[in-house]
This record gives structure tokens, C-alpha cells and sequence, in this order.
């Protein structure tokens, strides 16, 4: 006779697979939780964009951010783990028009990235190559542009002789913290010419690029000098000293231009058209 509790589940927890979270309509109004960020917000509207579907939040400040709709870490609604889903009955809910690339450009649906042309644009850190990427990858995919990092400016000289920029083939680089008198402003005026273009923005570092309010912040801390900035960045958010995991969790939170500061903006277009205004085709 077998004992009672025979046919009992006796496999551990731990070892038990997760059945996955229920599917839940991105409806308007829907409250919900982005887990990685913290931020709680009701669906505002929800589109299709050349990267995906994509949901906006808007919290109790009127503040707006796109997520992803099929985000890795799915939504959390009322502490409970759901996958949200386009609604079933409805359409994009704002007026349907052209797709847009996270820069903002027209998407060209099956558009194939073009043989790379003999311009390139540099930028100072994979951190950068990253942001970059992020927001204007498509374009620069379809324009055939390579974007190649540096690890700092010290050796640009070298670099651009190297390269031996000429018509059909120009190079335009990207400088972090390019203001008048620094030592990247000096360096920048050795190499610009004809078929060099150099810009740059303000800030110490790209994570300043970044606007707050995509990271859930209210603004940058300000780290003393003499400490190194990353790590201080860490300290005045709160955050663990782990600047790689750190900046995950910023460019986690950059889904399209608008996330960017205009500093930022202006000088990454101006270096595209640059090196392909005019260049090879």
C-alpha cells in the first residue's frame, strides 16, 4: 500500500522551473513598473519603431519614458510580474506615420547596411562607440559610416597621419569635454583641416551626455576634483562602485534621441554629414 504523500511534487524550489509571467495588453492608463529603473508609470501610448515595439510611461510628475514592450525583465503591476503585449484591438495609439530610428530619421524597412565608405568618424571610448551606436546605429548603418574609438586624444596626431585623411576619404572625430584652453581644444586645432572636422561636447564624460530624467535621476552629482569621476558619479547616486555596471544602467535607459542631451545631438549629426556630404559613394 503506498504512504500517503506518495505522488507529492518532493523536487526543491530551486530546482523548479518558473512558469513565465502572464501576458498583460498595453492598454492606455495601465500602471506599471519598468523593474531595472524604478519606474512607475501609466501607459501613455505604445508604437512600433525600427528596433521594436515600444510602450511610454508617464509617472505622477508628467514625467514621459519609452521602454521597450518586450523588455528582458518584463513589467511589474501591483509587485506582480507580467510581459506586456500590444492590445489585441487596437492599433498604434497615435496617428499612424513613418517609422522612425531612434535618431529621429525616417526608417527605410529592408534597408541593407551599404559597403563601409573610406570615412570614419572616431570617438574617445567604447562608452561613446556604445551611446553612438544606440541612437544612431541604423542611420550610419544605411550611410555606410564605421565609427572607431580611441582611448583618449593624446595620440590623435599619430592617429590622423596614420589615416592620411583626403577628398573621398575623411575623418571627423568626437571630444569628450572639448571647451576653450583645455588640452583637447589644442589638440583639436593640430589636426582639424580641410578633411578633418573635430567637435565635441561640454560635458567631463559621455554619461553626462545622458539626460537625467532617462536615468531616473534628478541630475548629475557633482564630483569634487582630485576623485576620480566615474566612481564619484557612483557615490553621489547612491549606486555600488562598479562603473561597468553602471553605465549598463545608463545606456539601459536611453531609447532614442530624446534621451540625449542637445550638445550631444548637434555634434554627432554634423560629424555624419561631414563624412558623407561629399564623400564617396
Amino acid at each position: 500500500m503506498r504512504s500517503r504523500g506518495y505522488d507529492a511534487d518532493l523536487t526543491p524550489p530551486w530546482k523548479k522551473k518558473q512558469a513565465p509571467p502572464p501576458e498583460l495588453a498595453a492598454e492606455r492608463g495601465l500602471v506599471v513598473e519598468e523593474p531595472t529603473t524604478g519606474f512607475c508609470g501609466a501607459v501613455t501610448r505604445w508604437e512600433k519603431t525600427a528596433g521594436g515595439l515600444t510602450v511610454t510611461l508617464e509617472d505622477r510628475f508628467g514625467k514621459l519614458r519609452v521602454f521597450p514592450m518586450d523588455a528582458p525583465t518584463g513589467y511589474l503591476v501591483d509587485g506582480r510580474p507580467v510581459r506586456l503585449v500590444r492590445p489585441a484591438s487596437a492599433g498604434p495609439s497615435r496617428p499612424a506615420g513613418p517609422v522612425r530610428t531612434a535618431s529621429g530619421s525616417t526608417a527605410v524597412p529592408g534597408a541593407r547596411a551599404r559597403v563601409a565608405r573610406g570615412s570614419r568618424i572616431y570617438v574617445e571610448g567604447k562608452h561613446d562607440a556604445e551611446l553612438v551606436e544606440r541612437v544612431w546605429g541604423d542611420d550610419l548603418r544605411i550611410e555606410g559610416v564605421v565609427v572607431e574609438f580611441l582611448q583618449g586624444v593624446d595620440d590623435l596626431p599619430a592617429i590622423v597621419a596614420e589615416f592620411a585623411p583626403e577628398p573621398g576619404r575623411k575623418l571627423g572625430v568626437l571630444v569628450d569635454h572639448l571647451v576653450p584652453g583645455s588640452k583637447e581644444s589644442r589638440i583639436a586645432a593640430q589636426v582639424s583641416g580641410d578633411h578633418v572636422l573635430v567637435v565635441g561636447h561640454p560635458f567631463v564624460d559621455i554619461w553626462q551626455a545622458v539626460k537625467p530624467s532617462a536615468v531616473g535621476i534628478d541630475a548629475w552629482p557633482v564630483v569634487p576634483k582630485g576623485q576620480p569621476w566615474k566612481e564619484g558619479i557612483c557615490r553621489g547616486l547612491g549606486w555600488p562602485v562598479d562603473p561597468p555596471a553602471a553605465w549598463r544602467r545608463i545606456l539601459g535607459g536611453v531609447r532614442t534621441f530624446r534621451d540625449l542631451e542637445p550638445q550631444l545631438l548637434g555634434r554627432v549629426e554634423e560629424l555624419i554629414d561631414f563624412v558623407t556630404v561629399g564623400s564617396d559613394t
